[in-house]
């Protein structure tokens, strides 16, 4: 690491300080599923972090076809991930206790570890993001999982924040389905069918964060504008929790790529996987 950078890098906000929840959010967090929380990083703090995650985000694209010949997955969004890893701002932003603490009084839980990162950025004129709950990707059997998902400019009413299904995370685990044309029809009759209030958070300002359940069914717009919708997310799960059989293919990708070396069985706690908070352990 150059002298500049480590400069650069100790001038950084340190996001460790707490966000105050109310029993309410705790209570509709828990009953739908999902919640907006204004202003979890100030907008001084996102300025510090933004360029920083964009630079990763140029520099680590791997698309190299024009979105209209792309997949539907592909229309979707720039993905990129365990940004953590890669540099130390976004070590600081991932890792952020101010973030893991909300993640587990969310949940109810004492402690939670990352199961990894996420850099979202939908294209200007980028595809919807189908109906899909993520936690068909990840070999855990929980109903403890939670990602907060964080703008890192002002999304306008124009092109969205994500679409919750509320309460449909009580059912868990709904099919297999990845995020697909298929998914978006399947899921939105089944919407339709249960009788879930669909609910979007609307506009958002950069630093205000959604938190979902893994089960929390889902889905985001496309974006209409000619500006990049840049959004930060990490994937929190309850520390202490055992890695599941896999039961698909998806599941299997995600244990060799976030649980790497780990067996079923085996506690979801690798070198990748970091406790960034537990309530027992004084900073």
């Amino acid at each position: 690491m150059s002298m500049k950078e480590t400069s650069h890098n100790q001038a950084l906000p340190s996001l460790e300080d707490s966000y105050t929840l109310s029993e309410q959010q705790i209570e509709s967090y828990q009953q739908k599923g999902h919640i907006v929380l204004r202003q979890v990083a100030s907008s001084s703090e996102i300025a510090s972090y933004e360029p920083i995650i964009t630079d990763l985000v140029k520099e680590l694209n791997y698309h190299n076809k024009p979105i209209e010949q792309r997949d539907t997955y592909g229309k979707a969004f720039i993905q990129i991930s365990n940004l953590w890893e890669k540099s130390e701002a976004a070590r600081r932003f991932v890792l952020a206790k101010r973030f893991a603490k909300i993640a587990a009084e969310l949940m109810g839980v004492e402690g939670v570890r990352i199961y990894h990162d996420q850099a979202l950025y939908k294209e200007p004129h980028g595809g919807h993001t189908p109906w899909h709950q993520d936690q068909i990707y990840w070999p855990l059997d929980t109903d403890k999982t939670i990602t907060m998902w964080m703008p890192l400019v002002p999304i306008s009413e124009e092109v969205g924040s994500m679409t919750f299904a509320s309460e449909s995370h009580r059912i868990g685990y709904i099919n297999k389905m990845v995020i697909s044309d298929e998914s978006h029809r399947t899921l939105a009759g089944y919407i339709e069918g249960k009788g879930y209030e669909k609910m979007s958070h609307g506009a958002m300002e950069a630093g205000d964060a959604t938190f979902h359940a893994g089960w929390t069914l889902h889905s985001a717009p496309g974006n209409p504008t000619d500006s990049m919708r840049k959004v930060m997310t990490v994937i929190y799960y309850a520390d202490g929790l055992r890695i599941a059989e896999p039961d698909s293919k998806a599941r299997e990708s995600d244990l060799k790529a976030w649980f790497p070396g780990a067996q079923p069985g085996d506690l979801a706690a690798t070198a990748i996987n970091p406790l960034v908070y537990s309530r027992s352990v004084r900073s």
